[in-house]
């Protein structure tokens, strides 16, 4: 597959991205090569990806426990302080192999060790490669709440290779899914339509269903780097679905990322709807395959309560305001939207009725 052109940075897909890791390794003559894994990562990926690298760099792998809960500030402070003892400097590159927690807190860690070491991200989940390695988001949460602290910095270089997702659980799977059926509802109505019959697709769809995803994800970034307009776009469904998300993360099973965002965009749509914005056919439709395919999550008066209450520290709120991003019809997005309380508690009530 071609290689895609982002914002100072290319993204290389499958065997001819280890070919551009090699040559910039060269390039760059790094003094020093970092490996950040979890231990998931560890355990099914780096086996296939280390005798593709061919260096002489020397190389130290940093691992992490797996999970949401390690992006934190704890996590940088530690990972920070490994890699000054294993004398790492400004000439030193990090590699982070791993889903979305890897990605956002690698990148953030590089970007920010003697102000600023080179990066390159190697996703090996579905919702690390068509969301959240894409774009230049760094970050970590602070306590509950999803990616308070962080900056936009771009890696050298991002490489996404489809063949770790074989060792991939269904529900790691899922998870991006919900990404890439945003990316169709977003952008691409014909996009969205080709999940509408999942059990006729397979895993040799999934190259170009991912390259597709990513396609999206680049187009909108790179015409709003920063985010302040087009770029909102891609928050759709993660209003609600962050707060979800935060509510649920201290939970014995938190939801994943993808299962709150699918939610999420769900009670959005209702929004949508009841603000005469999306139509009645358009919003079961998208009611009904995201039920499908995620389940139904239950939700009380008091989680419904606190879920309202995250929404006031959402990232994206402005002078006080909620901000949500809409959609007028499937492919067709509305930004910088308001929603009352009353509407945000009857979308729960319509989503579990």
């Amino acid at each position: 597959m071609q290689s895609i052109q982002a914002n100072g940075y290319s993204i290389h897909f499958n065997e001819s991205g280890y070919e551009a890791i090699h040559e910039i390794l060269i390039e760059r003559n790094y003094s020093s090569l970092f490996i950040l894994v979890d231990e998931n990562t560890n355990e099914f990926c780096l086996s296939k990806f280390l005798p593709q690298l061919v260096t002489e760099i020397p190389i130290e792998i940093i691992e992490i426990e797996a999970g949401e809960g390690m992006k934190n500030i704890s996590s940088c402070v530690e990972i920070w302080s490994i890699l000054s003892d294993l004398g790492a400097d400004r000439k030193s590159v990090l590699i982070n192999l791993g889903g979305g927690v890897i990605t956002d807190l690698g990148g953030f860690i590089a970007s920010t060790f003697k102000r600023g070491i080179d990066f390159i991200n190697v996703p090996t989940t579905l919702l690390g490669m068509v969301d959240a390695s894409i774009g230049g988001k760094n970050g970590v949460d602070l306590g509950v709440l999803k990616n308070q602290v962080g900056l936009i910095a771009i890696p050298q270089l991002l490489l996404i290779d489809t063949s770790f997702l074989e060792s991939l659980p269904q529900t790691q799977m899922r998870s991006g899914l919900a990404e890439m059926l945003k990316h169709g509802l977003i952008f691409d109505k014909n996009y969205w339509n080709q999940f509408l019959d999942l059990e006729n697709l397979n895993f040799d769809d999934l190259d170009t269903l991912v390259y597709r995803s990513v396609e999206i994800k680049n187009e909108i970034v790179m015409q709003d780097p920063t985010e302040k307009g087009i770029r909102k776009a891609l928050n759709f469904g993660h209003t609600l679905g962050h707060a979800i998300e935060s509510h649920f993360l201290e939970r014995a099973t938190p939801l994943l990322h993808g299962e709150a965002i699918a939610i999420g965009m769900i009670l959005e749509s209702y929004i949508s709807k009841e603000q005469n914005k999306l139509s009645h056919i358009e919003y079961d439709e998208i009611k009904k395959v995201l039920l499908a395919i995620f389940g139904k999550q239950t939700f009380t008066l008091e989680d419904i309560n606190s879920i309202q209450n995250l929404l006031i520290h959402d990232k994206k709120n402005e002078y006080g305001k909620v901000q949500f991003t809409l959609i007028d019809s499937i492919g067709t997005i509305l930004l910088n939207q308001s929603a009352s309380n009353e509407l945000i508690f009857n979308s729960f009530s319509d989503y579990e009725s």
